[in-house]
């Protein structure tokens, strides 16, 4: 038993997270990883090195700004934000504005807050008028992408919504009985056809047979196969097509699951997947198992692409919703 969910009331979500839906844990079995532990890597490299620099240190100088710039750029923030960091850090050291080492801290904070909402805010679900939200979820192979689509799942049947996942992965081995083991697990339905077949096919099938189900929310598993750029532009498209077909403005969401772990190499997929079908929102994978988590920070403030969750744990309830306000809190908390 995994615990249930709810769906939270409209002025319960989060700050910086207007019109996303997000979801509570009702039941403390298998509660969740506290934040902060899945973030202790990236903090213990960058926080405690953060800490370490400013420690006895009163003056805000340019050897100090030198040394925070190599520890933003190693936390994987990446050049262009770590300078965008420093030079307003250098503007208002430059002004008085900084009295001492702390201030810096809390403005280097209240700058990367501001880049997670300026992504994250405004960026509501694209609701359908009528009929089931349907998802259509991308990622290449390795990032943690079906699994993280069982744990999406499980969450909308954890809020009462009736959900049927469908297996469109087609070319990865195992990928379409990986998908229906989280089906069972989580008691959801799945459509499948057999290893191979065309994924568009698979998806005109499935939601037709969706029409006659009553479904809440579709998530559909695809894109498994890194191709060259034109096949997978076209490949991705047509998918598109026949979801619009069968039912109207499908996909409402399009969301590009990615491995936190892979760093830059993340970002230039993101790109990749946007110009190709516009992506409408990131689940990050892995954070957990990387020292440069800073990463998140690089992708809002270069992409501008809301992030709806993030994993940091194996366990079924450690995708989390992602709460800018939260995730910098845990990223700047003391041990």
């Amino acid at each position: 038993m995994f615990g249930w969910f709810k769906k939270k009331k409209k002025d319960e979500v989060a700050p910086g997270a207007a019109g996303q839906t997000t979801f509570e844990v009702e039941s403390p079995e298998n509660e969740a990883k506290p934040l902060v532990d899945g973030l202790a890597r990236t903090r213990s490299s960058f926080m405690d090195r953060v800490e370490s620099l400013f420690l006895g240190k009163k003056k805000v100088d340019n050897d100090l700004l030198e040394e925070l710039e190599e520890i933003l750029i190693t936390a994987d923030l990446g050049v262009s934000t770590a300078q965008e960091l420093l030079e307003c850090a250098r503007t208002m050291a430059a002004r008085d504005e900084l009295a001492d080492s702390a201030a810096l801290k809390i403005i280097l904070k209240e700058k990367i807050v501001a880049y997670l909402e300026a992504s994250s805010g405004g960026h509501d679900l694209n609701m359908p008028d009528s009929g089931p939200l349907v998802i259509m979820v991308l990622g290449v192979n390795g990032v943690g992408k079906t699994t993280s689509i069982g744990k999406i799942a499980n969450k909308y049947s954890r809020a009462g919504k009736k959900v049927l996942l469908v297996a469109a992965d087609t070319f990865r081995a195992a990928a379409t009985e990986q998908l229906q083991i989280w089906g069972e697990r989580i008691g959801v339905d799945v459509i499948a056809r057999e290893a191979g077949a065309d994924p568009s096919s698979v998806i005109y099938d499935a939601l037709d047979s969706a029409q006659g189900r009553d479904c809440d929310v579709i998530i559909v598993d695809t894109a498994g196969r890194m191709h060259t750029k034109v096949n997978l532009v076209e490949e991705l498209k047509k998918i598109k097509r026949v979801m619009g077909k069968k039912i109207v403005g499908a996909p409402h969401e399009l969301w590009l699951v990615i491995d936190a772990t892979t760093g830059q190499n993340a970002i230039s997929q993101a790109r990749l997947f946007n110009e190709a079908v516009d992506v409408t929102g990131l689940v990050l994978t892995k954070l957990d198992g990387t020292s440069k988590g800073g990463i998140v920070v690089n992708i809002c403030r270069e992409l501008n692409i809301p992030i709806r969750f993030i994993g940091v744990g194996e366990q079924i309830n450690d995708l989390r919703d992602f709460e800018p306000h939260e995730f910098a809190e845990a990223l700047f908390t003391n041990n």
